[in-house]
Formats: C-alpha cells, structure tokens, sequence
C-alpha cells in the first residue's frame, strides 16, 4: 500500500474513533508524519527521514538486527506497535533496533519483546531513546555505546532482562547519555554468581535523574542500582529498592569528587549510596 492510501486509511479511522470513541487515543494520529513504512522483518532503513509501524511485526532471526538503521537523521517510531523476536529463544544474538556510528537515530513508541539487546545504537551522538516498553531481552534492554555525551534515554519502561544461558552479567539500560525518568524492573543472569546492573550511565556531565529501580535478582553475586562513570555527573530524584541483604550497592559515582548525588531514594542495601558525593537530602530505607 502506497503512503497516501495510508494516510486516508489513517484519517478514515481516526474519523471513525472520534465519532464513536470520544477521547480515544489513535496511533494514527501521527502517521502523517511517516516518510515511509516498515511492512515486515528484517528490516534495513538507508534513507533519513520518520519510519513508522501501523502494524505489530516479528521475526526468528537469532542473528543481525530485526531493524538496521544505515543512515543519519533517522527516527523508527513504531506507534505503540510490536517488534517481537521472542520466538528466537535464549540462544538469540539478534538486536531489536540497531546503528552502528550513526548521527541523530530517534526510536520512540516501540514495544519491544526479546532480542539479545533490545535497542543498541553504538557510537555516534545525538540520539535519543524514549517511550518505549521492552520486556525479555536477554543481555541489555537499551544500550548506548562509544563516549559521546549528546544523547538521551528517557521515559522507557524496561522489564525482565536477562538469561543469556551461562553469562554472568546483564543491563536494563547501559549507555552513554543523559538518563531520566525510566522505569527498570526485573535483571537476573543466569549465572551461580551474577552481577547485574539496572542503570550504567555514562560520559562526563551527564545526569540521571528521577528513574525507578527495582526487582533486581542477585542470588550469590551482586546487584547494582544505579552507576555511573564519567566526570561531573548528577545522580538526582531516583528510586532504588531491592529485597534486604542484597549485596552491592543502591547508588555509585565515579568517586566522591566526580559525582553528586541529591534526593534519591535507596532501599534493601546495607550501603546505599558509595563514590558520591552527598549533596542532601538522600534517604536509605531497610526493607
């Protein structure tokens, strides 16, 4: 279907849910803004521009990418549609969404189920990651690589990472840029001795603000909040809280000097709060 029957097919609906659903919200409300559409998986997008779902899609690869963004000044908005790749299994090394040293990647409105990293976008800058819900991804929900510092992860809802058969280590989010208010729940390894993290942000003043913690599954290993690296960070308004006697830490900066930490909120570790330097108002709760 060409992209204006889309677009009357689109406002067609959109008629119809006013008339008979007042107040309704329409995923097609924002189809005018699509350049193009993704029909099916995989996908590569080599073309800038607003790439759109109007449909839940899925795929068994265990390898590559479901969506593979090859250009700049991309944005994959998948109006609250599905990108599954649960039917690959535990052995999975796909990716949901992917670029590699990309300038400006957007990928917002994505529900996104399974996949080895949920959203991967490495190296490159100015991208942002918001809105959208990932669940049983198997090693990092969304990840964020290389040192730049002009990106943004925000208003995400990460649940149940983790189960790559024998790793020791997993994320709900790891990534170079700002972070602030997700929410992230449910890391586990499959692993005797697991470490597993629910935030690593890192790059040099970056913020992680007003973000939910919580369900993080250490057994015999460790279980981190929130870290981060990087100079001159503010860690500001989050809330961490895991069942007591979880070894680890609530909250962790570079060091003491390099990092601030104001008005969060830390539950369940007998140390809350290491390498940051107390700027007021943090609270440690025993559960």
């Amino acid at each position: 279907m060409n992209l204006p029957s889309r677009r009357l097919l689109a406002a067609l609906a959109l008629l119809a849910g006013l008339v008979g659903a007042p107040g309704s919200a329409m995923a097609a409300q924002s189809y005018d803004n699509c350049t193009g559409f993704i029909d099916s998986l995989p996908a590569t997008i080599a073309t800038q521009g607003v790439w759109c779902l109007d449909k839940n899609l899925g795929t068994a690869i265990t390898s590559g990418s479901a969506i593979r963004v090859d250009a700049n000044n991309v944005t994959i908005d998948c109006n609250d549609f599905k990108i599954g790749g649960l039917a690959a299994g535990d052995a999975s090394r796909a990716d949901g969404v992917y670029a590699s040293d990309r300038q400006n990647v957007t990928v917002r409105h994505c529900n996104v189920r399974g996949f080895y990293r949920g959203i991967y976008l490495q190296g490159g800058a100015g991208h942002l990651v918001e809105d959208n819900r990932l669940d049983n991804t198997l090693y990092i929900g969304i990840g964020i690589g290389g040192p730049s510092e002009n990106n943004r992860v925000r208003r995400n809802a990460i649940y149940d990472t983790g189960g790559v058969p024998g790793r020791g280590t997993s994320w709900g989010i790891n990534a170079s840029a700002h972070v602030i208010g997700n929410t992230v729940s449910g890391v586990f390894a499959d692993h005797a001795t697991p470490s597993v993290t629910g935030i690593l942000a890192r790059g040099n003043g970056n913020v992680v603000r007003n973000n939910h913690v919580s369900g993080l599954q250490s057994g015999a290993g460790y279980a981190y909040g929130i870290r981060t690296s990087g100079l001159g960070r503010m860690i500001e308004g989050n809330h961490v809280a895991v069942p007591a006697g979880t070894a680890g830490r609530g909250l962790i900066g570079d060091s003491v000097d390099e990092s601030a930490c104001r008005n969060n909120v830390v539950a369940g570790y007998a140390i809350a709060m290491n390498d940051c330097l107390d700027a007021g108002r943090n609270v440690s709760l025993s559960l």
